[in-house]
């Protein structure tokens, strides 16, 4: 008898912590300790997962190390209406401009809807963040846009710089926050906010807690692909944004999933010893880039 099949549809942040989605709706918690093991069917390839709702009606094959798993035809379906792609604007519900911190040096501004709290900054694997206003989604748009060009943080950073900088972040709160609290003080001096979005005070929320990171030891590299044959079994020590940190034990030590390689491919139970047999790439003090 062929082994079930799992298709999963990616990971969630609610507020008891970081979860797996399944197609169909189950969620899994992921809990600190909890053992992550799963393989990748040998006979499987990863297939577009479609968009909005709807299944892809070729079923394209699509890249592994791709983090959208979505051919090009629902890819442009996807971002269709997305208020980060920018194809929105008649939204009338109010949103937050942000100030996220990754890691020293590494900070960015943006927009979040204001009835998503901070689940935004889970996601991204903000390591801590501070408000900066709440307006209209265009008034918000555009001081997320006067704040990138006057302040010169991006709004947008690659996940693979996050991942690098996660390694080495400082060891107290108050450092961690000293970047946040230095640029948010130059964003509200600056003049010329649009009207509607009133500034507010800085006031630094910490996610080290949140990802466990105070508990885990520091992630040495990341698994860049999922292949058909392939499985993971390790503790799962730390998590941040769609990251998962799993200790594998031995000389490679802990690992970084991003479940957003997971999405389109058939997953099945895994009972093997703590290993990644996928292909992973050490993190390195001059590394650009992951993949």
């Amino acid at each position: 008898m062929a082994a079930q099949t799992w298709t999963c549809t990616g990971l969630r942040w609610s507020p008891e912590g970081p979860e797996l989605v399944w197609s169909g709706g189950r969620r899994s918690a992921l809990t600190w300790g909890k053992r992550v093991a799963f393989g990748v069917r040998e006979d499987s390839g990863r297939r577009c997962v479609g968009a909005r709702g709807h299944a892809c009606p070729t079923h394209t094959p699509v890249p592994a190390r791709s983090t959208g798993a979505r051919c090009e035809e629902c890819g442009r379906l996807d971002r269709a209406h997305s208020v980060a792609a920018d194809t929105i604007a008649d939204d009338p519900r109010p949103y937050r401009v942000y100030l996220a911190w990754f890691g020293p040096g590494l900070l960015k501004v943006g927009i979040t809807a204001e009835e998503r709290g901070p689940a935004r900054l889970l996601e991204q694997g903000a390591v801590c963040f501070s408000w900066l206003g709440t307006g209209p989604l265009m008034a918000a748009r555009r001081t997320e846009e006067l704040l990138r060009a006057a302040l010169g943080v991006p709004d947008r950073i690659p996940y693979a710089q996050k991942r690098t900088v996660r390694a080495a972040l400082p060891a107290g709160a108050e450092e961690r926050a000293a970047e946040v609290r230095e640029l948010h003080a130059r964003a509200v001096s600056l003049g010329n906010w649009p009207e509607s979005v009133a500034p507010e005070p800085c006031q630094v929320t910490d996610h080290v807690a949140d990802f466990n990171l105070q508990h885990a030891a520091p992630a040495t590299g990341a698994v860049t692909e999922l292949v058909a044959g392939g499985h993971v079994a390790g503790e799962l020590v730390a998590a941040a944004g769609p990251d998962l940190h799993l200790d594998t034990g031995g000389p490679r030590g802990v690992l970084v999933l991003d479940t957003r390689l997971l999405p389109g491919w058939e997953l099945i139970p895994a009972q093997t010893k703590p290993e990644i047999t996928f292909p992973a790439k050490e993190f390195s003090a001059r590394q650009d880039g992951l993949f």
